[in-house]
Formats: C-alpha cells, sequence, structure tokens
C-alpha cells in the first residue's frame, strides 16, 4: 500500500496545537508494524522497582492507592487509569482517572510537578462518577475524563482549577478515550464494546463542548478502506445504543486508547488486539498493528490499551495484562518493547503521558503487586527518549 508523508504532531501549549513532529515517510510495505529491535536498545534486568528499561532509562514511584502523595496531604486514588500531562509554565501537571465506582472514589486526580520533576501538590477534581477508565486533553487545557458504562458521560475536567461539568451532548455510552482534532475542530471518541463504534464530536463552538453533533464512523468491514460520518439522531442513547441507530457504521472489537497527531488518530482495540489509523486528510483507515500479522516471531505487543505519543512521531501503547510491556510503534512501522513491569500479572499497565519536555514518561500499574484495585501504582521513567 503506498503510504503517504506526514507530520506526527502532538498537542502542547495553552490552547494552540503546536506542531512538534518530525517529517517521516512511511515505508511501502511495513504497515501493519512489524517487529524490530528497540531503537533504546535490550532491556536491562528490572531496578528495584521491578521494571525492566533499556539503558539509560530509570524508573521512579510518584504515587501509590490509599497512600499520600509524597509532599503533600492528598491520598492517591484506587485504580489509576488513563492520564494526561500539563504544562502549567513553570512545570506541570499530571492527571489520572480512577476507574471504580462512584462509592469507591470513581473520578480523577492531579499531581502538579515543578520543574525539576519534584512533587509541589495534589488534589482531586472530579468525585462521584462511575469507571472514569480513559479520556483524553483538550488544547484549551481540560481533561475530559470518560465514563466506562453503558450510560457513561464524559466530563470536563479543569486541573487548573475550577467545577468538573458533564457533556452530555458528546453521547452516553460506553465511553473510553477522546482525542482532540484542533484542525478539523472536532473530538474523536472511542467505545468500549464488542460490537463499539468509533465516533467524533463536532461542537458548536470548538473550546465549548457544551452543544454540538455526536457522529460515527461508516465504513465496510474490511481492515483498510474509505470512511464517511453520519450522525447520531439520539446521542442520549435510550432506548437505542448509540451504536445501534445508524446503519452502515464499522465496528471495533472493544476501542481502548485514542492518540491524535498530524493529521492522524490511531486508536486501539483491546478485542483483537489492533491498533487502527485513520488518515484524516486522505479519508481512509488502515490496520497500523495487528499481533496476527506480526513477523518475524511472535508478537510483543497483546491486551493493546491506552496509546500516547512522543514529538519524534513514535507511539507507545500500554497492555492491559500482557507480559505488563508498553510498547513503542515508530514511524517506519517497527515495533518492539520498551519497557516491562515484573512481578504484577494480575494487573495492566494505564495512563501513558509524556511532560511538556518530553523526557519523563507516566503511567500507572492499575492494580500494583497484589492484584487489587486499591494497590494502584503510578511511575515516572526519566531518560533520553527520541525528539
Amino acid at each position: 500500500m503506498e503510504r503517504r508523508t506526514f507530520m506526527r504532531a502532538t498537542l502542547v501549549g495553552t490552547g494552540a496545537a503546536a506542531f512538534t513532529g518530525t517529517l517521516w515517510q512511511r515505508a511501502a510495505l511495513a504497515a501493519p508494524a512489524q517487529n524490530a529491535p528497540s531503537p533504546y536498545g535490550a532491556l536491562q534486568a528490572a531496578d528495584a522497582n521491578g521494571i525492566q528499561l533499556p539503558p539509560g532509562f530509570t524508573s521512579q514511584v510518584v504515587a501509590r492507592s490509599g497512600q499520600t502523595v509524597t509532599g503533600t496531604s492528598y491520598t492517591w486514588h484506587s485504580a489509576p487509569d488513563g492520564g494526561a500531562c500539563f504544562a502549567d509554565g513553570t512545570g506541570w501537571i499530571y492527571v489520572s482517572n480512577a476507574e471504580v465506582s462512584a462509592s469507591s472514589g470513581g473520578g480523577a486526580s492531579m499531581i502538579r510537578f515543578n520543574s525539576s520533576g519534584a512533587v509541589t501538590g495534589a488534589s482531586r477534581i472530579l468525585s462521584g462518577t462511575d469507571r472514569n477508565c480513559a479520556g483524553g486533553k483538550t488544547p484549551w487545557n481540560t481533561w475530559l475524563s470518560c465514563e466506562e458504562t453503558d450510560t457513561g458521560r464524559v466530563w470536563e475536567t479543569y486541573p487548573f482549577g475550577g467545577t468538573a461539568v458533564a457533556r452530555p451532548a458528546m453521547g452516553r455510552f460506553n465511553h473510553e478515550a477522546a482525542a482532540a482534532d484542533p484542525v478539523r475542530r472536532v473530538i474523536y471518541l472511542t467505545e468500549d464494546k464488542s460490537d463499539g463504534c468509533f465516533y467524533r464530536f463536532v461542537p458548536t463552538t470548538w473550546g465549548d463542548l457544551s452543544s454540538g453533533t455526536l457522529q460515527v464512523l461508516r465504513a465496510g468491514t474490511a481492515t483498510s478502506g474509505t470512511f464517511t460520518w453520519a450522525n447520531v439522531p439520539d446521542p442520549d442513547g435510550s432506548p437505542t445504543a448509540t451504536r445501534n441507530q445508524v446503519s452502515g457504521v464499522k465496528r471495533f472489537n472493544g476501542g481502548e486508547g485514542c492518540h491524535y497527531a498530524g493529521d492522524t488518530v490511531w486508536f486501539t482495540t483491546k478485542g483483537d488486539n489492533r491498533v487502527w489509523q485513520v488518515n484524516l486528510a486522505a479519508g481512509t483507515y488502515e490496520l497500523a498493528y495487528d499481533d496476527s500479522l506480526v513477523s518475524p516471531g511472535s508478537p510483543p505487543l497483546t491486551g493493546v490499551d491506552n496509546i500516547t505519543g512522543a514529538s519524534s512521531g513514535d507511539l507507545y501503547v500500554a497492555e492491559d495484562g500482557g507480559n505488563m510491556e508498553i510498547c513503542m510503534i515508530t514511524p517506519d512501522d517497527k515495533i518492539s518493547v520498551f519497557l516491562r513491569i515484573t512481578g504484577q500479572s494480575s494487573s495492566e499497565i494505564a495512563g501513558p503521558a509524556f511532560n511538556p519536555a518530553g523526557n519523563r514518561l507516566y503511567f500507572s500499574s492499575q492494580r500494583g503487586t497484589s492484584g487489587s484495585s486499591s494497590n494502584g501504582i503510578t511511575y515516572c521513567v526519566t531518560g533520553p527518549f527520541r525528539t
């Protein structure tokens, strides 16, 4: 399949899209991604935190569920899930969801760091919600926290201060992740159902999610082709679920993470261990990764879940189960293991997000060493990431 040259970029700053990626020419026959040695080198022995990393990288524990965040009086939430980083002028903020019921502390929290990466504060930014799984960052520096229930809502939260607000116009369904596209001025949304759909929300006014149009992707049954968008008649999803209101929709098996950069949106499906690539300018979609099509050897990435990207164009995909790894897919469609958490086989990795400088990667082990949501661990890995 002929590939196009494009720029991958990340959303940074306080309301503008900063295109900081590097131009890459996708290999003509490389997609879906194939096995290759890591550009960082082989994993080393597990460190004191039980994490195997490439040479030159180090890990630290940032927070533990049920324990006070070091340097603050705030107790970290259970089952840390989706996350994102926000620049705050001098340092940054890391936001993390809590994938538990409202009665068990569902919602989202934040940790603030100074320019050297030391914790300076932590607090709750959303409470009383259910199974806040993943979500997404907006260009105007809010966090969209998504409820993973059949009547789940998107909550717009304010890491810099403010009261969280439900955004029902974005649809009520089994929400998973969100990704903002500042070019088309839309928000992409995944649905965690075995017969789920891929959506976009078109706000009436960009920067205001209180009203707009929910649309669903329509396409054939193949793993590549062209697509169109169709309006969802009833975003409330009752009595007919949003995924069943429009004919000709494309079904995706368990939508998970979502990431936008440079006229492309990637999203993952855990039911079939795939990473999908939607080429927005061309109006086409295809597979960026499929564990059944990897060679040579065994597929490194299974339990496909949250996804994020670096300014280099590298994609980082976390595993829900698998070998408890974060794998990376390079712009030339090569896949390798970036890190592995040992001794936590009953957990999942969630919430990968880079700080604004791109030299720290935050993520969580949702259930830690015990396999219980009350024992989640949030980490930071520092090192010479590619830029």
